[in-house]
């Protein structure tokens, strides 16, 4: 079977816009759940009694449900309950609800890395909570907390192939949709894989390039 490159150029503009859908959807659900990761490590940090336990649910919760469920129960669930959502923000709010729990394990490990010892001297300089915060632990729980926070964000990227499943017409979906119409396995497939690739390959040489930057300032 002969490669058809004329239909790969005829297709390629709808890839296109199937990878701006998923780029959009990724980005507003990775920094929601960044948001997220910090609130739950935050709380988890501070040993809040119930919040804390609340936190731990969620995050049991997240990590050992499918995102296929939850964007199921997201978008076909609460309408019986009588919320609406399209299927864009379903995603959105999908992806922030797993990643989020991903995200909290790696800033908490991120924080508890840093030594008490490093606060209690910040005290004894003279430093308040919030110089202390911003000025010794922050900059020193970020550099531990890099390499998982980009890995979580390449895992979420990933991920978003999945809202396929609720008629979201993004780069996954594309693909799918072509190949059930024309039959055309291997341009469809090349075009899927292409697609990935310019979204991830950046962000994995970002990563790479912030966790040498942070470690080379840790020393």
């Amino acid at each position: 079977m002969t490669f058809d490159w004329s239909f790969v150029q005829r297709y390629t503009p709808f890839f296109v816009n199937g990878t701006l859908m998923t780029l959009f959807i990724s980005v507003f659900g990775i920094l929601l759940a960044i948001a997220v990761g910090l609130v739950c490590a935050g709380v988890e940090i501070a040993r809040i009694p119930v919040a804390r336990q609340i936190v731990r649910i969620y995050i049991e919760l997240s990590r050992n449900t499918p995102l296929l469920v939850q964007l199921y129960f997201l978008y076909f669930g609460l309408p019986k309950l009588g919320v609406v959502w399209s299927a864009e923000t379903c995603a959105i709010v999908g992806l922030g609800f797993l990643g989020g729990s991903y995200m909290a394990e790696a800033m908490r490990g991120g924080l508890e890395a840093v030594p008490n010892v490093q606060r209690e001297t910040a005290y004894v300089l003279g430093l308040t909570s919030t110089q202390t915060i911003t000025r010794v632990i922050l900059p020193q729980a970020v550099s531990t907390a890099i390499p998982g926070v980009v890995a979580n964000v390449i895992f979420l990227f990933k991920e978003s192939s999945v809202v396929s499943a609720i008629a979201l017409a993004d780069v996954m979906y594309m693909a799918k949709d072509l190949i059930g119409m024309y039959y055309s396995t291997y341009e469809s497939l090349f075009m899927l894989v292409v697609a990935y690739l310019v979204i991830l390959l950046p962000i994995s040489i970002f990563g790479t390039w912030l966790e040498r930057r942070f470690d080379y300032e840790r020393r």
